[in-house]
């Protein structure tokens, strides 16, 4: 079976319980087809990059899927169809990965994202 990574917005303001929720709920659709959840990250409510439905937040959740391709194509089906998700994108892996993604990594940093660009330290 093919590997898919999923990753989901949810409206700012459910609960962290509602979202782990509506995830149960999308990991029941892939278990019920054969297929296997192997990862579920809950990153939790982030800034978005510009507004959707009049939100500027979003709670981000990652599924990473071992199940075959009918089987994503109905969770997405539901993901489209469920009013609570605002995006979501499912992208085809050849392999999962073992650790944890770089959203979560803790020893990333992006503290020279905030800072403004000089062009003399470019040239």
């Amino acid at each position: 079976m093919p590997f898919y990574e999923t990753v989901y917005m949810a409206r700012q303001d459910m609960t962290e319980t509602q979202v782990k929720a509506l995830t149960e709920q999308l990991s029941k659709i892939i278990t019920d087809q054969g297929g296997k959840i192997h990862k579920v990250e809950q990153w939790g409510l982030r800034n978005l990059a510009y507004r959707i439905n009049k939100s500027r937040k979003a709670h981000y959740t990652l599924l990473e899927i071992d199940a075959p391709a009918p089987a994503v194509h109905e969770m997405e089906r539901q993901m489209r169809l469920h009013e609570d998700v605002v995006r979501y994108l499912t992208l085809r892996e050849d392999k999962l990965s073992d650790g944890p993604s770089i959203m979560m990594d803790k020893g990333r940093d992006d503290s020279d994202d905030d800072k403004p660009y000089n062009k003399k330290e470019a040239a």
